[in-house]
């Protein structure tokens, strides 16, 4: 671990360098209130500053873009007006959706984002395509983060021509949170013409970086100190009908639910959300996958209460060895035969925010139902944490976690009375992204607590134009235990390596490609730190100029089976053997096409040894727009295991058509149905949504599931779903 340390120790006395890439823009303070027709012609915007002069981003990252944007920009005293004109290449729009929070890289549009308290790390972004659709997103981790769940009221009003289209937007200033007496924010404004495979942005962004990154910005000042943000309080109450059978138990049931939700603000920027019986059940269904390892698979969180500020909670650990706190874990638990089922929250509070420049402050509070019947307590579920930004974009943490079981119950065995986990991460961020880490250090506490359950971490990352090198050290003891969090293997200590090359070809049809070395290194430390898995990994990636892009790998791939294993998972299939080390080689190769015209697609192939036998996979995903009204996908995955007897073989599909419909920017309709035979099951989720009033929702959901064996049901439901968002 010396090692990384003093790596970590450099990268730090580096952290306050940079390359200035930003400029100043003024905003005058105006009395006028627009009415938005999408037209830049109201006296208000001859008063203003015309902002031009956007950077590529791709192909090139040095050179003016070819396609120019340009803003104009005032305030009063509640709404930040935008006012944008932005050139196009000859031919249609890519406007693939009519549907809210829109992906960037399959539509054209421009993107707002502004770091009201100018520190590098978090932001909140407003995405407009050329007829006007909307796309919020909350943004954390300097850029790297982008949640699209997050939602609030602004408004755009677009026209769209041959060679041009104008954006009128309107973003209340109580949508976003500052301080009293602001003058200058940081911002950027990048856009994604997907019509000509051109990125670009006022603040340049260098292509070794990502796009999104908030690393790189303008100052926005203000002509006249900005007052207090004056959130309304919100109130979110809903209504939902439910009728569902469970063909399995032969059991059946009509409900009626209600509940809600406030958001309060306290100071200028402070949330407090409450919930009350929590309903989430118009929530899009998670996507099924084919898992092939003997690990857990991270799901992201789509319920809107736990989205706001989000990052103060999840962003502690490491995504992809041990995070202490996955919110998904609450409101779910495993029944009496270990299945996953829904486990209804009562009610909860959290309290997140700025306490000042530097300090962010998040608690939050949540009281599960108990279920005796299949012996799962009540339980309170708690976290506190504390966030300092240090140097210029770094910040130091500081987490208590807290699942203690509410109320006695002989079924509850002592060692889960209680799980408690506490730490402190230090994550590292350079002025320009250049370095980047994290070193953190938890410990949980339990019932019958041992010593050691400490969970560790040290990375740290170099990104410059032609390099990109990253360092990284996991420790985690078998004895560490998170219930709230997502630990997928314990009893390990890894060390990662990787170096990655690029190059620039001049008159190519090749824009930029890069060739990287990946190696992973897993040891156990109860077993003397033998060597139990490795990954090594060689890839040639390059980057076509129509944005479409290559990627071929050789891996080397080493496993030690602690236990008896059945990749496959075939129902009374024989395993392969534990205490044995398998190793095995294997070659890939994926393709992703522009997104660009109206049919795109991505396939993967990869074939090789695969433990004592071989695998073939082959994995496509095709979408056929009919824009901007119907989008059609299809999922396909085949896996073709072939082991020696006397273990089994297996043949998994997995089938994933989806059909989107937006009638308008209000109502839409999606159908996904979802085929595994590796699950045993096919689902059908299709969900209607009628905006009818802003942040304000009627929906009607229908669920079926059946076996993919007999094609008999399993469980089906539908509900009928209304929410109301009120400003008081």
């Amino acid at each position: 671990m010396r090692s990384a340390f003093i790596f970590f120790l450099v990268a730090i006395s580096l952290a306050i360098s940079a390359q200035d890439y930003s400029r100043t823009v003024q905003v005058r303070f105006l009395t006028d209130h627009l009415k938005l027709d999408g037209v830049l012609d109201d006296s208000a915007w001859e008063q203003t500053e015309n902002v031009t002069g956007f950077w590529q981003y791709f192909p090139a990252d040095s050179v003016s873009a070819d396609h120019q944007t340009s803003l104009r920009m005032f305030y009063n005293e509640h709404t930040l007006y935008v006012g944008i004109r932005a050139e196009k290449a000859p031919g249609n729009y890519v406007i693939s959706s009519l549907r809210r929070d829109f992906r960037g890289t399959v539509s054209d549009n421009i993107t707002l984002w502004f770091d009201t308290f100018s520190d590098g790390t978090n932001a909140f972004m407003f995405g407009m395509t050329p007829n006007g659709v909307l796309s919020d997103v909350l943004v954390s981790g300097g850029g790297t983060a982008l949640n699209t769940t997050w939602d609030v009221k602004w408004q755009v009003e677009s026209k769209m021509y041959d060679d041009y289209f104008v954006l009128e937007v309107a973003i209340p200033l109580n949508s976003l949170k500052f301080r009293e007496g602001e003058t200058k924010w940081r911002f950027n404004c990048y856009r994604w013409n997907v019509q000509s495979s051109e990125q670009s942005a006022l603040a340049r962004v260098p292509q070794n970086q990502l796009f999104s990154s908030i690393a790189f910005s303008n100052d926005l000042v203000f002509e006249k100190p900005l007052g207090k943000s004056r959130t309304p309080v919100s109130i979110i109450p809903y209504v939902n009908g439910l009728i569902q059978k469970d063909f399995i138990s032969d059991n059946s049931s009509k409900n009626l639910h209600y509940g809600g939700d406030a958001k309060v603000a306290i100071g200028d920027a402070m949330n407090l959300d409450i919930t009350v019986n929590p309903d989430f059940s118009n929530v899009e269904v998670d996507d099924i996958f084919t898992n092939l390892t003997r690990f857990e698979v991270f799901l992201p969180e789509k319920r809107q209460f736990f989205i706001d500020n989000s990052d103060l909670f999840g962003n502690f650990g490491s995504s992809l060895d041990a995070i202490p706190f996955f919110s998904r874990r609450i409101g779910l638990a495993r029944d009496t035969t270990g299945s996953l089922i829904e486990n209804s929250i009562i009610g909860g509070v959290r309290l997140s925010g700025k306490l000042s420049q530097n300090w962010r402050l998040g608690l939050l509070n949540i009281q599960t139902a108990e279920n005796t019947g299949n012996e799962i307590p009540s339980n309170n579920n708690m976290m506190l944490a504390l966030q300092r930004q240090v140097f210029s974009r770094s910040n130091i943490g500081f987490f208590i976690l807290n699942r203690q079981a509410f109320g006695d119950y002989n079924f509850l065995s002592p060692d889960n009375e209680f799980n408690r986990v506490l730490g402190m991460d230090f994550n590292l961020a350079s002025t320009d992204n250049t370095w980047t880490g994290k070193l953190y250090l938890h410990k949980s506490l339990q019932p019958g607590d041992q010593k050691g359950n400490l969970s560790s971490q040290a990375t740290v990352s170099y990104n410059t134009r032609k390099y990109n090198l990253t360092t990284d050290f996991v420790y985690i003891d078998r004895e560490f235990r998170s219930d709230l969090g997502f630990v997928p293997r314990r009893d390990v200590f890894k060390q990662g390596n990787s170096i990655r090359r690029y190059f620039y070809p001049q008159n190519s049809m090749i824009n930029r490609h890069s060739v990287r070395f990946l190696s992973i290194l897993y040891f156990r430390p109860t077993l003397d730190y033998k060597r139990t898995d490795h990954d090594l990994i060689l890839s040639w990636m390059p980057e076509f100029k129509d944005l479409s892009t290559l990627d071929i790998q050789l891996s080397n791939n080493y496993i030690f089976l602690a236990a008896p294993f059945d990749p496959t998972r075939t129902k009374g299939g024989l395993p392969l053997p534990g205490e044995k080390g398998y190793n095995f080689n294997q070659i890939s190769a994926e393709y992703m096409s522009s997104n660009a015209g109206l049919l795109s697609f991505t396939a993967r192939a990869e074939t090789g040894q695969f433990y004592t036998g071989h695998n073939f996979s082959a994995r496509t995903a095709i979408s056929f727009r009919i824009q901007p009204w119907v989008l059609f996908s299809l999922g396909l995955n085949y896996d073709a295991i072939r082991l020696p007897d006397p273990y089994p073989d297996a043949n998994l599909w997995l089938v994933t058509p989806k059909v989107d419909v937006t009638f308008s920017k209000s109502v839409f309709w999606s159908t996904l149905v979802q085929y595994s035979n590796q699950r045993d099951n096919l689902g059908i989720n299709s969900r209607l949504q009628w905006r009818f009033a802003p942040l304000s929702d009627l929906y009607l959901v229908y669920n079926d599931n059946y076996f993919t064996t007999d094609f008999g049901p399993k469980f089906r439901s539908i509900n009928l779903k209304v929410t109301y968002w009120l400003n008081i």
